[in-house]
C-alpha cells in the first residue's frame, strides 16, 4: 500500500514537473516562501526602523537596493513584504474556499429555494468587481492585516460557490451516489465521502490560481492606501511610495512591483500545471 502510494505520488510530480515553465513557476513560489520565512536570517536591518542619515539612499554596498524616505532598507522591506502577501494570499483563499465550498456544496445538492437564495446570493456578487466589492467592505470594515484577509475572502467566494455548484451537479444523480442513497446512507456521508472528494481537483486548482490573484488584489488596495496599515511592510504600499520618488532612487518603487508580478506569476503557472495533471480531460493531451 506504501509503495502503491508512493509510486502515485512520483507519477503525479513528474508528470506536474514536466514542463520547464512550470518548474519555474515552482521555484519562484518556494523562493518567495523561503524569503518570508527567513526574512529575519536574511537581513541584518530593522524593517520598522529608520536610519535619517541615509534617506533615500542609492542602492550601493550597505543598502543593495537603497532606503525609503524615512532611512528603511528596501530589500529588507521586500523581504518582510513577501511574508505579508503570503500570509494574506493564503488565509484569504482560504476564507473564501471554506465559504463558497459550503455554499456551492449545499447549494446544488439540496436545490429549491436553498439554491435559489444562495444563486440569487452569487448572481449579484458576480454582478460588481471584486476590487470594488472589496473596496466598500474596506470602507466598512476599515484597513488592517485581519481586516483585508476578511475584505478579500468575502469578495472572492463567488468563484468558488459557482465552481462547486457546477461539480455537484454532474456528481450528484451519478450511479454510485443513488446506490448509496437506495442503501440508507445520510445526506452528510454522501457529501462528504463521496461528492465533496471526487471535487478536490478543481478547488486545488482554484486555490492555487487564486492565491496569486489575491496578492495582487492586496498590491492594489494597498497601492490605493486601503490595504495595509503603515508601518507593516507591503509592496503594494512601497510601489505607491515609491512611484514618487522614481528620479530619485527608481529601484525603491521597481523592485516591489516585480516581486509581485513574479509570485502572482508563479501561482498562476503553477494553477495551470496542477490543471493540467488533474483535470482528466487534459490528460490526453499531455
Amino acid at each position: 500500500m506504501k509503495n502503491e502510494t508512493n509510486s502515485k505520488v512520483k507519477k503525479f510530480v513528474k508528470k506536474l514537473f514536466k514542463r520547464k515553465i512550470v518548474i519555474f513557476a515552482a521555484f519562484l513560489v518556494v523562493f518567495f516562501v523561503i524569503t518570508a520565512i527567513f526574512a529575519p536570517l536574511l537581513t541584518p536591518y530593522d524593517p520598522y526602523k529608520g536610519d535619517f542619515r541615509a534617506v533615500l539612499a542609492k542602492p550601493g554596498r550597505a543598502h543593495w537596493l537603497g532606503t525609503d524616505e524615512t532611512g528603511r532598507d528596501v530589500l529588507t522591506r521586500i523581504f518582510y513584504g513577501a511574508r505579508t502577501s503570503l500570509m494574506i494570499g493564503v488565509v484569504s483563499v482560504m476564507i473564501s474556499a471554506c465559504i463558497g465550498v459550503l455554499l456551492g456544496l449545499i447549494s446544488a445538492y439540496y436545490g429549491g429555494i436553498i439554491n435559489l437564495v444562495i444563486s440569487r446570493f452569487v448572481d449579484v456578487m458576480m454582478s460588481l468587481p471584486s476590487l470594488m466589492i472589496a473596496l466598500a467592505l474596506g470602507m466598512v470594515i476599515g484597513r488592517g492585516t485581519f481586516s483585508l484577509m476578511v475584505i478579500l475572502g468575502i469578495s472572492t467566494i463567488p468563484t468558488y460557490t459557482r465552481m462547486m455548484a457546477g461539480q455537484v451537479l454532474s456528481i450528484k444523480n451519478r450511479d454510485y451516489v443513488i446506490a448509496e442513497k437506495v442503501m440508507g446512507a445520510t445526506n452528510g456521508r454522501i457529501l462528504l465521502k463521496h461528492i465533496l472528494p471526487n471535487c478536490f481537483s478543481p478547488i486545488l486548482v482554484l486555490l492555487t490560481s487564486n492565491i496569486g490573484m489575491t496578492i495582487l488584489a492586496e498590491s492594489s488596495l494597498s497601492f490605493l492606501g486601503m490595504g495595509i496599515t503603515p508601518p507593516t511592510a507591503s509592496w503594494g504600499a512601497m510601489v505607491s511610495q515609491g512611484s514618487a520618488k522614481l528620479l530619485i532612487n527608481p529601484v525603491y518603487g521597481i523592485a516591489p512591483g516585480i516581486c509581485v508580478c513574479l509570485l502572482v506569476y508563479g501561482f498562476n503557472v503553477l494553477g495551470d500545471g496542477l490543471r493540467d495533471v488533474l483535470d482528466p480531460r487534459l490528460r490526453g493531451s499531455l
